[in-house]
Protein backbone atom coordinates (compact mmCIF):
# COMPACT_ATOMS: atom_id res chain seq x y z
CA UNK A 1 0.00 0.00 0.00
CA UNK A 2 1.52 3.95 -1.10
CA UNK A 3 2.10 5.58 2.13
CA UNK A 4 -0.73 6.88 4.05
CA UNK A 5 -1.75 10.62 3.63
CA UNK A 6 -2.44 11.60 6.72
CA UNK A 7 -4.39 14.44 5.36
CA UNK A 8 -6.95 12.46 4.28
CA UNK A 9 -7.03 9.87 7.50
CA UNK A 10 -7.73 13.32 9.65
CA UNK A 11 -10.59 14.05 6.96
CA UNK A 12 -11.93 10.36 7.81
CA UNK A 13 -11.37 11.06 11.37
CA UNK A 14 -13.72 14.24 11.61
CA UNK A 15 -16.39 12.36 9.78
CA UNK A 16 -16.60 9.38 11.60
CA UNK A 17 -16.23 11.69 15.05
CA UNK A 18 -19.13 13.98 13.88
CA UNK A 19 -21.54 11.30 12.37
CA UNK A 20 -21.28 13.10 9.11
CA UNK A 21 -19.58 14.65 5.85
CA UNK A 22 -21.70 17.94 6.51
CA UNK A 23 -20.64 18.47 10.30
CA UNK A 24 -17.19 17.63 9.29
CA UNK A 25 -16.98 20.07 6.68
CA UNK A 26 -18.35 22.76 9.02
CA UNK A 27 -15.60 21.94 11.63
CA UNK A 28 -13.02 21.64 9.02
CA UNK A 29 -13.59 24.93 6.98
CA UNK A 30 -14.53 22.89 3.77
CA UNK A 31 -16.41 22.19 0.89
CA UNK A 32 -18.48 18.56 1.16
CA UNK A 33 -17.70 18.15 -2.00
CA UNK A 34 -13.77 18.27 -1.13
CA UNK A 35 -14.33 15.90 2.26
CA UNK A 36 -16.27 12.92 0.32
CA UNK A 37 -13.53 13.06 -2.99
CA UNK A 38 -10.57 12.96 -0.03
CA UNK A 39 -12.84 10.10 1.47
CA UNK A 40 -12.67 7.91 -1.74
CA UNK A 41 -9.55 8.61 -2.47
CA UNK A 42 -8.09 6.83 1.08
CA UNK A 43 -10.92 4.28 0.56
CA UNK A 44 -9.04 3.21 -2.92
CA UNK A 45 -5.81 3.52 -1.14
CA UNK A 46 -6.96 1.33 1.37
CA UNK A 47 -8.72 -0.91 -1.01
CA UNK A 48 -11.85 -1.25 1.44
CA UNK A 49 -14.78 0.58 2.19
CA UNK A 50 -14.91 2.77 6.13
CA UNK A 51 -18.56 3.81 5.47
CA UNK A 52 -21.44 2.62 4.67
CA UNK A 53 -25.37 3.65 4.48
CA UNK A 54 -28.17 3.57 7.30
CA UNK A 55 -30.84 4.73 5.92
CA UNK A 56 -29.35 8.78 5.14
CA UNK A 57 -26.63 8.11 7.86
CA UNK A 58 -23.10 7.03 7.62
CA UNK A 59 -21.89 4.13 9.42
CA UNK A 60 -18.79 2.67 10.04
CA UNK A 61 -17.80 -0.49 8.29
CA UNK A 62 -15.84 -3.39 10.62
CA UNK A 63 -12.52 -1.43 8.53
CA UNK A 64 -13.90 1.90 9.59
CA UNK A 65 -13.95 0.77 13.25
CA UNK A 66 -10.56 -0.75 13.13
CA UNK A 67 -8.81 2.39 10.98
CA UNK A 68 -10.68 5.27 13.46
CA UNK A 69 -9.77 3.11 16.41
CA UNK A 70 -6.13 3.67 15.02
CA UNK A 71 -6.35 7.65 13.68
CA UNK A 72 -8.31 8.00 17.20
CA UNK A 73 -5.29 7.48 18.96
CA UNK A 74 -3.25 8.79 16.30
CA UNK A 75 -4.21 12.35 16.81
CA UNK A 76 -4.72 11.94 20.16
CA UNK A 77 -1.08 11.67 20.78
CA UNK A 78 -0.62 14.17 18.31
CA UNK A 79 -2.35 16.95 20.20
CA UNK A 80 -0.41 15.53 23.40
CA UNK A 81 2.62 16.18 22.06
CA UNK A 82 1.74 19.42 20.62
CA UNK A 83 1.05 20.29 24.42
CA UNK A 84 4.51 19.13 25.62
CA UNK A 85 6.37 21.22 22.53
CA UNK A 86 4.53 24.42 23.60
CA UNK A 87 5.74 23.75 27.67
CA UNK A 88 2.08 22.19 29.13
CA UNK A 89 1.84 18.89 30.74
CA UNK A 90 -0.80 16.47 28.61
CA UNK A 91 -4.20 17.21 30.30
CA UNK A 92 -4.86 13.64 31.07
CA UNK A 93 -3.03 10.41 31.02
CA UNK A 94 -3.08 7.68 28.10
CA UNK A 95 -6.21 6.61 27.70
CA UNK A 96 -7.28 2.24 29.01
CA UNK A 97 -10.49 1.31 27.09
CA UNK A 98 -11.78 -1.19 29.28
CA UNK A 99 -15.45 -2.99 28.73
CA UNK A 100 -16.99 -4.39 31.72
CA UNK A 101 -19.92 -6.88 31.03
CA UNK A 102 -22.97 -5.80 32.51
CA UNK A 103 -23.03 -8.98 34.76
CA UNK A 104 -20.38 -8.23 36.89
CA UNK A 105 -20.96 -6.35 39.86
CA UNK A 106 -20.08 -2.70 40.39
CA UNK A 107 -17.60 -3.52 43.76
CA UNK A 108 -15.57 -6.10 41.93
CA UNK A 109 -15.13 -4.30 38.58
CA UNK A 110 -13.83 -0.96 41.17
CA UNK A 111 -11.65 -3.40 43.14
CA UNK A 112 -10.44 -4.62 40.08
CA UNK A 113 -9.16 -1.46 38.12
CA UNK A 114 -9.13 0.57 41.28
CA UNK A 115 -4.64 0.20 40.81
CA UNK A 116 -4.81 1.67 37.31
CA UNK A 117 -5.47 4.75 38.67
CA UNK A 118 -2.50 4.46 40.90
CA UNK A 119 0.21 3.49 38.62
CA UNK A 120 3.34 6.09 38.47
CA UNK A 121 2.60 7.13 34.86
CA UNK A 122 -1.13 8.97 34.36
CA UNK A 123 -3.72 6.53 33.03
CA UNK A 124 -7.29 8.38 31.76
CA UNK A 125 -9.66 5.42 32.80
CA UNK A 126 -12.66 5.07 30.27
CA UNK A 127 -14.96 2.35 31.20
CA UNK A 128 -17.86 0.80 28.65
CA UNK A 129 -20.63 -1.38 30.15
CA UNK A 130 -22.48 -3.57 27.89
CA UNK A 131 -23.33 -7.41 26.90
CA UNK A 132 -20.22 -9.80 26.57
CA UNK A 133 -20.88 -10.17 23.01
CA UNK A 134 -20.54 -6.34 21.89
CA UNK A 135 -17.72 -5.57 23.63
CA UNK A 136 -15.67 -8.61 22.60
CA UNK A 137 -16.73 -7.09 18.90
CA UNK A 138 -14.99 -3.66 20.12
CA UNK A 139 -11.94 -5.40 21.09
CA UNK A 140 -10.98 -7.36 18.52
CA UNK A 141 -10.99 -4.18 15.99
CA UNK A 142 -9.28 -2.57 19.12
CA UNK A 143 -11.86 -0.17 20.33
CA UNK A 144 -10.75 -1.39 23.67
CA UNK A 145 -7.63 -2.60 25.51
CA UNK A 146 -9.59 -4.82 27.93
CA UNK A 147 -12.94 -6.34 29.05
CA UNK A 148 -13.33 -7.73 32.31
CA UNK A 149 -15.87 -10.81 32.04
CA UNK A 150 -17.48 -13.56 34.53
CA UNK A 151 -16.77 -16.25 31.48
CA UNK A 152 -14.27 -16.84 28.63
CA UNK A 153 -14.24 -15.95 25.34
CA UNK A 154 -16.43 -18.19 23.78
CA UNK A 155 -14.59 -19.77 20.90
CA UNK A 156 -17.39 -20.29 18.75
CA UNK A 157 -17.70 -16.49 18.50
CA UNK A 158 -14.21 -16.69 16.17
CA UNK A 159 -12.61 -13.58 17.91
CA UNK A 160 -9.07 -13.62 18.14
CA UNK A 161 -8.75 -12.80 21.85
CA UNK A 162 -7.23 -14.29 25.07
CA UNK A 163 -8.40 -14.87 28.58
CA UNK A 164 -6.46 -14.03 31.76
CA UNK A 165 -7.73 -15.15 35.23
CA UNK A 166 -8.28 -12.80 37.37
CA UNK A 167 -9.52 -15.34 40.18
CA UNK A 168 -12.45 -17.14 41.76
CA UNK A 169 -15.18 -17.04 44.60
CA UNK A 170 -17.64 -18.55 46.59
CA UNK A 171 -21.09 -16.71 46.77
CA UNK A 172 -23.03 -15.41 49.81
CA UNK A 173 -26.32 -15.29 49.99
CA UNK A 174 -28.05 -11.90 50.82
CA UNK A 175 -31.41 -10.66 51.36
CA UNK A 176 -33.46 -7.39 54.11
CA UNK A 177 -32.56 -8.82 57.75
CA UNK A 178 -36.25 -9.53 58.30
CA UNK A 179 -36.03 -12.23 54.81
CA UNK A 180 -32.46 -13.07 56.30
CA UNK A 181 -33.76 -14.69 59.62
CA UNK A 182 -36.74 -15.91 57.93
CA UNK A 183 -34.19 -18.49 55.40
CA UNK A 184 -31.43 -18.35 58.08
CA UNK A 185 -32.41 -20.99 59.69
CA UNK A 186 -32.27 -24.49 57.94
CA UNK A 187 -30.37 -22.91 54.56
CA UNK A 188 -30.30 -24.20 51.77
CA UNK A 189 -33.73 -26.63 52.52
CA UNK A 190 -34.84 -23.29 53.73
CA UNK A 191 -34.74 -21.82 50.15
CA UNK A 192 -37.95 -24.16 48.87
CA UNK A 193 -39.99 -21.55 47.09
CA UNK A 194 -38.22 -18.49 48.57
CA UNK A 195 -38.29 -15.19 46.53
CA UNK A 196 -34.88 -15.22 44.66
CA UNK A 197 -33.31 -12.65 42.24
CA UNK A 198 -31.26 -13.88 40.07
CA UNK A 199 -28.87 -12.77 37.12
CA UNK A 200 -30.04 -13.35 33.33
CA UNK A 201 -29.78 -16.47 31.63
CA UNK A 202 -26.75 -15.26 29.68
CA UNK A 203 -24.62 -15.26 33.17
CA UNK A 204 -22.22 -17.96 34.44
CA UNK A 205 -23.89 -17.82 37.82
CA UNK A 206 -27.58 -18.15 36.58
CA UNK A 207 -26.38 -21.40 35.08
CA UNK A 208 -23.98 -22.52 38.42
CA UNK A 209 -27.07 -21.29 40.39
CA UNK A 210 -29.59 -23.43 38.35
CA UNK A 211 -27.08 -26.65 38.70
CA UNK A 212 -26.59 -26.05 42.46
CA UNK A 213 -30.22 -25.75 42.93
CA UNK A 214 -31.28 -28.92 41.17
CA UNK A 215 -28.18 -30.64 43.23
CA UNK A 216 -30.00 -29.86 46.56
CA UNK A 217 -33.63 -30.75 45.44
CA UNK A 218 -34.65 -27.28 45.67
CA UNK A 219 -36.56 -25.04 43.86
CA UNK A 220 -36.77 -21.52 44.81
CA UNK A 221 -39.16 -18.56 43.40
CA UNK A 222 -37.60 -16.48 41.00
CA UNK A 223 -39.15 -13.19 41.13
CA UNK A 224 -37.04 -11.01 38.83
CA UNK A 225 -34.09 -11.57 36.49
CA UNK A 226 -31.26 -8.83 35.88
CA UNK A 227 -28.64 -7.91 33.97
CA UNK A 228 -26.64 -5.26 35.96
CA UNK A 229 -26.41 -6.87 39.26
CA UNK A 230 -26.40 -3.27 40.91
CA UNK A 231 -29.68 -3.37 40.23
CA UNK A 232 -30.45 -6.66 41.56
CA UNK A 233 -28.92 -5.63 44.89
CA UNK A 234 -31.28 -2.48 45.23
CA UNK A 235 -34.39 -4.73 44.69
CA UNK A 236 -33.22 -7.28 47.17
CA UNK A 237 -31.99 -3.77 49.66
CA UNK A 238 -35.89 -3.05 48.93
CA UNK A 239 -36.98 -6.49 50.34
CA UNK A 240 -37.92 -7.93 47.08
CA UNK A 241 -35.85 -11.28 47.24
CA UNK A 242 -32.75 -13.12 48.09
CA UNK A 243 -29.81 -12.41 46.42
CA UNK A 244 -26.26 -13.68 45.84
CA UNK A 245 -22.54 -12.00 44.95
CA UNK A 246 -19.23 -13.41 45.35
CA UNK A 247 -17.54 -13.49 48.74
CA UNK A 248 -14.85 -11.99 48.04
CA UNK A 249 -17.74 -8.73 48.50
CA UNK A 250 -19.23 -9.76 51.10
CA UNK A 251 -17.71 -6.65 53.31
CA UNK A 252 -18.25 -4.11 50.43
CA UNK A 253 -21.90 -5.47 50.44
CA UNK A 254 -22.19 -5.42 53.61
CA UNK A 255 -20.80 -1.77 54.37
CA UNK A 256 -22.59 -0.38 51.63
CA UNK A 257 -26.64 -1.98 51.56
CA UNK A 258 -28.82 -2.28 54.09
CA UNK A 259 -28.80 -5.79 54.06
CA UNK A 260 -27.60 -9.39 55.83
CA UNK A 261 -25.97 -12.21 55.10
CA UNK A 262 -27.87 -15.55 55.34
CA UNK A 263 -25.20 -18.03 54.52
CA UNK A 264 -22.25 -18.50 52.03
CA UNK A 265 -21.48 -21.38 49.25
CA UNK A 266 -18.09 -22.88 48.42
CA UNK A 267 -19.18 -25.08 46.29
CA UNK A 268 -20.71 -22.46 43.66
CA UNK A 269 -18.11 -20.42 42.19
CA UNK A 270 -17.96 -17.43 40.36
CA UNK A 271 -14.56 -16.55 38.31
CA UNK A 272 -13.73 -13.44 36.37
CA UNK A 273 -11.58 -13.05 33.63
CA UNK A 274 -9.47 -10.48 31.84
CA UNK A 275 -10.11 -10.64 27.94
CA UNK A 276 -7.32 -9.19 26.26
CA UNK A 277 -6.58 -8.80 22.43
CA UNK A 278 -2.81 -10.38 23.28
CA UNK A 279 -1.66 -13.47 24.51
CA UNK A 280 0.75 -12.31 26.38
CA UNK A 281 0.27 -9.31 28.93
CA UNK A 282 2.20 -6.01 27.62
CA UNK A 283 0.11 -2.97 28.85
CA UNK A 284 1.23 -2.04 32.56
CA UNK A 285 -2.17 -1.36 33.18
CA UNK A 286 -3.26 -4.98 32.65
CA UNK A 287 -0.48 -6.22 34.70
CA UNK A 288 -1.61 -3.90 37.83
CA UNK A 289 -4.78 -5.40 37.50
CA UNK A 290 -4.02 -9.03 37.32
CA UNK A 291 -1.53 -8.94 39.82
CA UNK A 292 -3.55 -6.98 42.12
CA UNK A 293 -6.90 -9.51 41.43
CA UNK A 294 -4.69 -12.05 42.23
CA UNK A 295 -2.58 -11.14 45.36
CA UNK A 296 -5.57 -9.03 47.02
CA UNK A 297 -9.14 -9.41 46.19
CA UNK A 298 -9.69 -12.95 45.73
CA UNK A 299 -6.95 -14.11 47.47
CA UNK A 300 -7.70 -12.07 50.93
CA UNK A 301 -11.43 -12.08 50.71
CA UNK A 302 -12.26 -15.42 49.07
Amino acid sequence: MPKLNMKHLRYFWAVATHGSIARASQELHLTPQTISGQLRELEEQMGTKLFGKSGRSLVLTESGQLVFSYADEIFRLTGELQDVISGHSPASGIAFKVGIAMVVPKQLAYRVLAPVLALPEPVRLVCHEAPLTDLLADLSVHKLDLVLADSPVNPALNIRAYNHVLGESGISFFATDTLAKLYRDGFPRSLEGAPVLMPTAASALHRALDLWFNRQGIRPRVVAEFEDRALMKTFGEAGVGIFTTPTALEVDILAKYDVALIARVDDVKERYYAISAERHIKHPAVSAITESARLDLFATRA
